[in-house]
């Protein structure tokens, strides 16, 4: 609770972010790294804090990119075997010990969310995102994924296995977006939060 009660003190100020997710064990030499670093330095120069993991690989690339821009860049860390220290990219550091906390903030602080490949980790926050959107236990929000032909795959298996069988609903996966295009996912979130601000107005600074 003390995790969670600090994180809301610190991102109260600052409002919305875009939380991005992806493996912390993507290689600076990847495709997907370059990705997260200029998906980092669009949003911020769009004036939208990033909100990522603080820790090495994607995380890392979309603090990077809105560091280097000058934006707001914000790391929610958390200690593992592989990961022994923030990266370096950050305006704001929060430190967890539960990942439990550590989620909760993400979901609680974003307007958007972007899931670059990863691994259970990542899935985890992007399975849990989708849930909570669902269930409208958060509010309604952009879901992109970026890394179309890594994410394919896996929405070909939701489709003929959980809409077929009605596990979910024929409409849930209308809340995804799947693109490797940056022009486009920058303006679905600028977009979206211009709209959701103009419909709350100054109430849309932070999501309830």
């Amino acid at each position: 609770m003390s995790e969670m009660q600090i994180a809301a003190q610190t991102l109260q100020e600052i409002g919305w972010g875009v939380s991005i997710f992806g493996s912390a064990r993507t290689p600076v030499d990847s495709p997907y790294y370059a990705l997260s670093e200029q998906l980092g330095r669009r949003l911020a120069q769009a004036g939208l804090p990033v909100i990522a993991g603080g820790g090495p690989g994607i995380m890392e690339a979309a603090n990077k990119g809105a560091y280097n821009a000058g934006g707001t860049s914000i790391g929610l860390n958390i200690k593992l075997a592989h990961e022994k220290k923030p990266n370096l990219y950050q305006t704001h550091s929060l430190h967890f010990e539960y990942f439990v906390s550590r989620k909760a903030t993400f979901f609680m602080h974003s307007a958007a969310y972007i899931a670059l490949p990863g691994g259970f980790g990542t899935l985890d926050e992007l399975f849990e995102v989708m849930t909570l959107i669902q269930t409208r236990k958060v509010p309604p929000a952009p879901v992109i994924l970026v890394g179309v032909q890594f994410w394919s795959g896996l929405i070909d298996w939701i489709k003929e296995q959980l809409t077929t069988n009605c596990y979910i609903d024929a409409n849930s996966l209308e809340m995804l977006t799947i693109s490797d295009d940056v022009d486009v996912i920058v303006r679905q979130v600028e977009n979206f939060c211009a709209a959701y601000s103009e419909q709350l107005g100054d109430t849309a600074i932070m999501p309830e």
